[in-house]
């Protein structure tokens, strides 16, 4: 009995394992519609400002009022915290890379998520290696442009606890 328990669990198991996998090579080649790609185009213009420690080029791909989570359980939504924030972030240069990017839309509602590393340098020369899982919510705004109203990099936090 225990076997045929057992046996039935790995079979679910894997069969999840191999739809997982086939939805993330679907992922990976699925071509993006122009909406989609006008989301990912938000995600890569506040990346490259990040990288190029351009504070208001940061900051422009915000709402008023997004809510953007630094630190685990830890949202911040006032504008000026947030710019002091990055520019904190900013003297470890940071640099980004993602491993695929699934971008939904409903309405003018839009997410993104994906997998990231982030390699850094401390002002003492220690390099700093982190990666996590990256979750925005953007809104099409009135002149068609997408922005952030939430940005969580720490969307793994709940599955590492």
């Amino acid at each position: 009995m225990i076997y045929k328990t057992q046996s039935k669990l790995l079979m679910v198991i894997l069969f999840c394992i191999a739809s997982l996998t086939i939805n993330a090579q679907t992922n990976s080649t699925k071509k993006m519609t122009e909406e989609e790609q006008n989301v990912l185009n938000t995600i890569k213009k506040m990346t490259k400002a990040f990288e190029n420690k351009d504070i208001d080029g940061v900051m422009s791909c915000y709402e008023s009022g997004a809510v953007i989570v630094f630190e685990p359980e830890t949202p911040i939504s006032d504008i000026n915290v947030s710019r002091q924030m990055f520019i904190e972030i900013f003297k470890i240069n940071p640099m980004f890379s993602y491993n695929g990017h699934d971008v939904f839309i409903t309405g003018n509602i839009a997410t993104h998520i994906t997998p990231w590393v982030m390699k850094a340098k401390a002002p003492d020369g220690t390099e700093i290696k982190q990666n996590g899982l990256s979750i925005a919510v953007l809104r099409k705004q009135e002149n068609g442009n997408w922005l952030m109203v939430l940005d969580n990099p720490h969307g793994q936090f709940l599955m590492n606890n």
